[in-house]
């Protein structure tokens, strides 16, 4: 289940960024933390956003649309970082150039819509990949060699939540419909992730939430059921902070990964009777350090998609986001399109 975090890159990758907001600044400081990675061009629907973005970090080429990006010479791959809606608009025109795509979660509105962007990579063979991030992480790759490892046994259950306060705007991404806004799609996905990692798809799926005026969700709770008897308590909130943790029971063991699980942390294993055993790892980047490197491993290798994140676990994870929201009675426009 580990990564390869140390394979010899040869070729220098040119990047280029779609929507330089708040995670494409972070991903562009990670990716000048890389050997082989050039910021090369950078996409905004407004060409003085998209120029400040390439003054500040010495980005060559910048356009003020994401369809003059995708005809820059010498581009290799494209870092989409857009609201959730243009995900999917986005991500076809790049394959449709050939150029390689890593893609913010979700990966789409809905899992139409997934199933169309794979189906382009596959047929085109171009590379595709989800930007989850956490997947690629230093403790999520210990965890899942504990895991294999039986260091706790059966996996028998997992909790997880991911909440925050978020100021209302209903013309924001986070509560405007027709952007793809709420709490599920936006951090509802984290711990919907965690729970296809580490079990699989469910058998059963039961969900609530509560809606704002804009009609999103600000706030819900997933309880996901297993034919073999494990089941996964989720939730996630705009409405208040939480601790933003995780736990995966064992039978013979717990992995209590410490707040903000999601991204670079620490985390316990609490045994009965003992003093919890800490493991910790050092902040070396934002933490997208981990999933660009992959991209540019596999591109290094010629492979079309990850083998530690693959298209079919995307697809996954979009239905049972599909699933969840037809439990909550979350729809989308997108849900309705042709």
């Amino acid at each position: 289940m580990g990564v390869e975090f140390n394979a010899v890159i040869m070729k220098t990758w040119n990047w280029g960024i779609i929507g330089p907001g708040k995670i494409a600044h972070k991903m562009a400081k990670d990716l000048e933390r890389i050997p082989k990675a050039r910021l090369h061009a950078v996409g905004s629907r407004s060409l003085e956003r998209a120029q400040e973005f390439a003054q500040a970090y010495h980005i060559p080429h910048a356009f003020g649309s994401y369809e003059e990006l995708a005809t820059c010479p010498d581009l290799d791959v494209v870092y989409i970082a857009t609201p959730h809606h243009g995900h999917f608009e986005n991500t076809m025109m790049c394959l449709g150039r050939g150029l390689a795509v890593l893609c913010e979660k979700p990966l789409a509105i809905n899992a139409r819509q997934s199933k169309q962007m794979i189906e382009a990579a596959r047929t085109g063979e171009v590379f595709l990949m989800e930007a989850i991030w956490t997947r690629f992480l230093p403790q999520t790759i210990q965890i899942l060699e504990l895991i294999e490892d039986g260091v706790i046994g059966d996996v028998l259950s997992v909790k997880a939540d991911f909440g925050f306060p978020a100021s209302f705007d209903p013309a924001g991404r986070l509560f405007n419909l027709e952007l793809g806004g709420g709490a599920l799609l936006d951090i509802g996905l984290y711990p919907a992730f965690l729970a296809l990692l580490l079990l699989g798809k469910p058998e059963g799926v039961q969900a609530s939430a509560i809606f704002s005026d804009t009609g999103v969700d600000v706030e819900n709770g997933v309880l996901l059921k297993y034919k073999d008897g494990q089941m996964a308590h989720l939730h996630s909130t705009l409405r208040n902070m939480t601790k933003t943790e995780a736990f995966i029971y064992g039978s013979a063991a717990t992995i209590h990964i410490h707040t903000r699980w999601h991204e670079p942390s620490s985390f316990s294993i609490i045994r009965p009777k003992q003093a919890p055993e800490l493991h910790t790892f050092p902040e070396e980047s934002h933490g997208y350090i981990y999933e660009a490197r992959e991209v540019m491993h596999c591109l290094e290798e010629g492979l079309t998609e990850s083998p530690h994140l693959p298209l079919s676990f995307s697809q996954d994870l979009m239905e049972l986001l599909d699933d969840i929201r037809i439990q909550m009675g979350l729809t989308y426009t997108q849900d309705r399109a042709g």
